[in-house]
């Protein structure tokens, strides 16, 4: 995995007028947590954040704080802004050697596949996957071969399978499938109403022509 320097500062003032006079300096306030340590609030620019976040990877972080002490760490968590999407807050966990951590860890997909080539659409349910692992063994994606699918095929989580990787999210979880095209699949439902319509349209002079004849019985009866 790839590693990336940064410099960060130790906040000494904890408020939100102060982080809100960081923002406006081009800063983005932070903390860094770990096991067996107290969390470290700290703060780097914007310059240097934004292309961790921006990623379609995940990047091994080396901090260095106030110039001195060092942590690899990586991006647990990220606040944006929901209008303009700048990153307000974010997260770092520190990595422990032999000590195992949870994260998110994007999906690379591999291959073109067979039932795209048929006229069906890839859908991609899920960009990333939660794992669990050692931190010699975090990959920067997990990359998934999609070649062999069908139009109708789907991959699950429980069909994944990674080394030195424990996936956390439920085995039942579609991760990518080939569909019909949406107008296909109209085309389809309105040709199935059409036949069931003249199935039914088809019954009904059976079904008369019953009701006359059970007239007739009856006035013979009389």
């Amino acid at each position: 995995m790839e590693k990336v320097i940064i410099e960060a500062n130790e906040r000494k003032t904890i408020n939100k007028r102060s982080r809100n006079i960081l923002r406006n300096e081009g800063r983005v306030p932070g903390v860094l947590y770990g096991s067996r340590m107290k969390p470290i609030p700290i703060d780097v620019t914007r310059l240097v954040i934004n292309p961790l976040v921006f990623t379609s990877k995940t990047n091994l972080i080396s901090l260095k704080l106030d110039g001195h002490d060092e942590y690899e760490c990586i991006i647990k968590d990220v606040q944006f802004d929901p209008v303009t999407d700048k990153v307000l807050h974010f997260d770092l966990i520190r990595l422990t050697r032999g000590e195992k951590i949870q994260l998110e860890v994007p999906l690379k997909l591999l291959g073109n596949a067979v039932g795209v080539k048929e006229g069906g659409l890839l859908q991609e349910s899920m960009h990333k996957l939660s794992i669990e692992c050692l931190p010699k063994d975090i990959p920067q994606s997990l990359e998934l071969e999609v070649t062999e699918l069908n139009i109708g095929d789907s991959i699950h989580v429980s069909d994944l399978n990674f080394e030195h990787i424990t996936i956390l999210n439920p085995e039942d979880t579609i991760v990518v499938s080939v569909v019909l095209p949406k107008v296909e699949k109209e085309v389809e439902a309105v040709e199935e109403g059409e036949e069931f319509a003249e199935e039914e349209g088809a019954a009904e002079p059976e079904v008369i022509g019953k009701g006359k004849e059970s007239e007739e019985e009856d006035k013979e009866k009389e």
